[in-house]
């Protein structure tokens, strides 16, 4: 399988490298072609993320987790001004995790979808 496309994801970590290079074992040179036009136009980069979770400090609390997908989490965040800021300065520590959290999700979404 050709990684030249994996090295060229903006902001890639070798955690998330390593994960989808496992997730593509064992795929055809057509499914794994497949799922990485899905997963480049899915995935979401660290200083994505990081950007985002500081635009809740400045403009609307929670826009990281509506971009991720998670509105419930973005409504809170949204009414409780970021959870009084402290749960926007966990996002902002913990952004490459969400970002590696959200990323497996779609890689294992896609997977499926590619292989059936």
């Amino acid at each position: 399988m050709n990684n030249s496309a994996l090295y060229s994801l903006k902001g890639i970590t070798s955690e998330e490298f390593k994960y989808v290079q496992q997730t593509m074992h064992g795929m055809t040179d057509q499914q794994g072609e497949q799922f990485m036009i899905f997963y480049m136009d899915k995935r979401k980069s660290p200083s994505d993320i990081l950007l985002f979770t500081l635009l809740g400090f400045i403009v609307i609390a929670g826009v990281q987790r509506f971009v991720m997908g998670q509105i419930g989490m973005g409504l809170l965040y949204f009414f409780t001004g970021g959870l009084c800021l402290m749960g926007t300065t966990l996002d902002a520590i913990n952004h490459k995790n969400l970002a590696n959290e959200y990323n497996r999700k779609m890689a294992n979404e896609i997977t499926l979808m590619v292989r059936s």
